[in-house]
């Protein structure tokens, strides 16, 4: 059975042919199965999932009245054909019950993002948006980027479009207020100021250059700013730069000045003027050739934190207002929503959305369409974006439909390969070995399908060929015992190692053994000049050697691919190396949790001082009882 998060289970028309035997598409069998639902199907509000012969999602649904939704799959002839395909391949239905509609549009978002079905419209974006963090569980607290469940205490603002734009803002709240963005252990270290605050990004706080107070005003203005008050921020400097220049305090005049500077460049950068909008998304649809763009604009306190694109998959056969609508359900499921909505045309069942964020967040929250004054030029701006990102979208696709058919053609492929997969291994001498695979499709990188393959027995980790003999071994094995069918669309149309004939005849060697021998493999190697002319060496698996010339599309694409494999590996290899820095010989000592092993450092400094340390003087750390003491200096002397 195929995983609900597997980014192959997005084709539609392709799930209608990965069923065989009796699970085949069939309408009348399909039919059955809803009228054997209905039966016991209440009129109450909830969520309907329905399955395939396999039990996987096809598609999750809500209603206010379930009875009376469900039975509108039976009438077969009042349904568009994307329905139809759904209904043929249904087998069982699962029902949730709900106290209302909007409680039933919130289940419905959460499902559709656990479930991924291929009937339904989905946000294919699988990054959790990033916020600003401004803890407060420290007497000076610290300016951070976050991303995930919000477990921290503090203040979140955000969402932000993107990194990039969180990592700007922070820079210039460091700027402009001083804030501190170092780890708790790294503050509780410090003995002298850090470069940061000789290039004037931080207060120094962590060996009192400020006192709780000063730093305190500091945390309180920054919260003004990032709350929209920036005028009011930028009087208060203003008044205290004329205020030091009055007391012939001219070095502090200064330092205020470069941090209204900073201000002033905020706001000057702004893309777009949302002054007195307050808190507010934007959301503007376009369409062409088959495909949706959604534009986002984010504003909070009345600045612009960034805007991005969206790109809905499973949208033919739907209405634009049903895509805005199940577009704007999914997004909110992850990101809180703020108290008004702009979009550029009413989301169908505009009324119960509204109803479902307001119940979500406490307060209410308005979804509006702008039909004049200063809203509806940021409506307008929101749609030429979407024009503008579709069409780029269109392009794009276009281009690489190109470069696959010649890709087909240079290595007498089938046809285009759905999954691509692509292998790497990385270490050092040796050291912390590990393999990895990325994945790609003709809609680019698939990164939840990501794998890492930590390399366990030392003797293999030092040997590229036995490293990819047993990252064949374990990947391959597992397809063949989960799903020996290939129905998942799990199986790659093409792999491509990164190495030359050596490596490709391990893998080659691996996947024979287990009885597998149509797997297109080819394998990547450094040209005559090893590769410092970008002319890569493709080693074909019947001994042909294919080579393209340096400016040919093809070989831009493969070595992209190549690239996201080594960058993967690399990226994998040095977190683990990194982890295996931090651990110490106190991981080993029964009984002694995460608080106790940094009481422990915190108090002596370093492993090898606790290793040595007297039962006296081990008893006396805080936090540290007698008994465990005593164990500690078992563990390293008994």
């Amino acid at each position: 059975m195929s995983q609900p998060q597997s980014p192959d289970r997005f084709n539609e028309d392709k799930a209608s042919y990965t069923v065989r035997g009796s699970g085949a598409p069939d309408l009348d069998q399909g039919v059955e199965a809803i009228r054997t639902t209905l039966k016991t199907l209440p009129t109450r509000p909830g969520v309907y999932r329905m399955h395939d012969a396999r039990g996987d999602v096809l598609y999750v649904g809500k209603a206010r009245a379930l009875k009376n939704r469900v039975a509108n799959y039976t009438q077969v002839d009042r349904l568009p054909r994307r329905l139809q395909r759904m209904v043929a391949q249904t087998r069982s239905m699962t029902i949730v019950t709900t106290n209302s509609e909007a409680e039933a549009l919130l289940l419905e978002a959460q499902l559709i993002k656990r479930y991924r079905p291929p009937y339904n419209v989905l946000l294919r974006d699988d990054k959790s948006f990033p916020f600003i963090l401004l803890r407060e569980d420290h007497a000076f607290p610290r300016v951070q980027k976050h991303r995930g469940a919000r477990k921290a205490q503090g203040r979140y603002y955000g969402p932000f479009a993107s990194a990039g734009s969180v990592t700007r803002t922070i820079n210039a709240l460091q700027k402009l207020f001083l804030l501190r963005s170092c780890t708790d252990s790294f503050f509780a270290n410090r003995s002298r100021p850090c470069l940061l605050y000789q290039i004037k990004r931080c207060s120094a706080p962590c060996v009192d250059r400020i006192d709780p107070d000063g730093y305190a005003e500091l945390v309180r203005d920054a919260q003004d700013f990032l709350g929209g008050k920036s005028t009011a921020v930028q009087k208060k400097l203003g008044t205290a730069m004329q205020a030091a220049s009055d007391a012939m305090d001219f070095e502090q005049a200064a330092v205020i000045r470069d941090r209204l500077k900073a201000l002033t460049f905020i706001q000057g950068s702004q893309a777009i003027n949302a002054e007195g909008l307050g808190d507010a998304d934007i959301f503007a649809l376009a369409a062409k050739g088959g495909a949706m763009c959604i534009q986002a604009f984010f504003i909070r306190g009345g600045q612009n934190w960034g805007h991005r694109s969206f790109f809905p998959v499973h949208t033919a056969e739907v209405a634009e207002d049903e895509v805005l609508a199940s577009f704007m359900a999914q997004f909110y499921e992850e990101v809180p929503p703020p108290k008004l909505v702009l979009t550029d045309r009413a989301p169908a069942e505009c009324d119960l959305i509204a109803q479902a964020l307001t119940e979500r967040i406490g307060s209410k929250v308005r979804i509006e369409v702008p039909q004049r004054g200063d809203r509806t030029r940021l409506i307008k701006q929101a749609q030429r974006n979407a024009v503008e990102a579709l069409d780029r979208r269109l392009a794009e696709t276009t281009s690489q439909g190109k470069v696959l058919d010649d890709m087909v053609e240079a290595f007498g492929l089938d046809g285009i390969p759905d999954r691509i997969e692509i292998y790497d291994n990385s270490h050092i001498q040796g050291a912390h070995a590990l393999g990895a695979m990325v994945v790609a499709g003709p809609e680019g990188f698939r990164k939840n399908a990501y794998r890492k393959f930590n390399m366990k027995d030392p003797v293999i980790s030092n040997d590229d060929f036995a490293m990819m003999r047993d990252m064949f071994e374990r990947r391959f094995g597992r397809a063949q015992r989960e799903d020996p069918d290939r129905d998942s669309g799990e199986w790659p149309d093409l792999v491509l190692i990164d190495g030359g004939k050596g490596q490709l005849s391990a893998a080659r060697t691996m996947l024979e053994e287990m009885g597998i021998e149509d797997v297109t493999m080819i394998g990547v190697a450094k040209g005559p000049h090893h590769g410092r002319d970008g002319r890569e060496v493709f080693h074909l698996m019947d001994g042909r050697e294919v080579t393209f010339p340096i400016n040919h599309p093809v070989l831009f694409y493969l070595q992209r691919l190549r690239d996201e494999a080594h960058r993967f590996a690399i990226g994998a290899h040095r977190a683990k190396r990194s982890k295996a820095i931090t651990v110490s010989s106190l991981d080993e000592v029964p009984g002694i949790g995460p608080a106790r092993k940094k009481a422990l450092l915190m108090h002596f400094g370093t492993a090898r001082a606790v290793r040595d340390a007297a039962l006296e003087d081990l008893a006396r750390a805080p936090g540290v009882s007698t008994a465990v003491a005593q164990q500690v200096y078992d563990y390293f002397h008994g």
